[in-house]
């Protein structure tokens, strides 16, 4: 899994194809993508600090209910 400083560096590479880039539109592209990676820094090295593990949880005893009978509906007159 990425750290933030690859996150990081990655932004940092985007953001210098950026400004290489003489399409005004790519560049801005460029530059959106750097800034999703820089998000995606700040995101992992706060992932980094939780120590969270992950249990699945056991499947509960299927349980399956019973049909009860039911009084027949004789009207009675």
């Amino acid at each position: 899994m990425p750290t933030g400083d690859d996150y990081r560096t990655k932004a940092a590479e985007l953001y210098a194809k950026a400004k290489m880039e003489a399409d005004t539109t790519i560049q801005a592209q460029l530059e959106s993508l750097a800034m999703a990676y820089l998000r995606l820094s700040e995101q992992a090295d706060r992932n980094a600090q939780n120590d969270i593990t992950y249990e699945t949880p056991r499947p509960e005893p299927s349980v399956q209910q019973q049909q009860q009978p039911q009084p027949d509906d004789e009207k009675k007159e």
